[in-house]
């Protein structure tokens, strides 16, 4: 086992993705959504791994910078999705908490890092 996997952060990560990947199969959703969405929500959980195989806590930092992106790109298409009638507002409440809760941790990994290096 890799240290990552026993990260938190990790784990939340692969879990919002899995509730990301429920609403591309459970919806009647455009390829391009499908392909955006997909891409954006496995991105978080590669992002962290890959961060942590980093040396250098700027390195880190940047991978960290962009699975947080990419959170918050999954957020949009969610919202976007919600604004269209193809996912149920209770469903998008449940992901957005898992989004807000993954966005603060690795807010503050980000933090943290940051200071590492000023």
């Amino acid at each position: 086992m890799f240290n990552f996997q026993n990260l938190e952060v990790y784990k939340k990560s692969k879990s919002f993705h899995l509730a990301c990947k429920k609403v591309i199969v459970d919806g009647k959703l455009e390829k391009y959504v499908i392909d955006q969405l997909g891409r954006a929500s496995f991105s978080v959980p590669l992002n962290i791994a890959e961060g942590s195989g980093k040396f250098s806590s700027k390195d880190r930092r940047n991978f960290f910078t962009t699975a947080r992106a990419s959170v918050f790109e999954c957020c949009a298409v969610l919202d976007i999705l919600n604004d269209e009638g193809k996912i149920a507002e209770s469903e998008l409440k449940k992901i957005m908490s898992q989004a807000d809760e993954l966005s603060r941790i690795l807010y503050s990994m980000i933090k943290n890092l940051s200071e590492k290096t000023a």
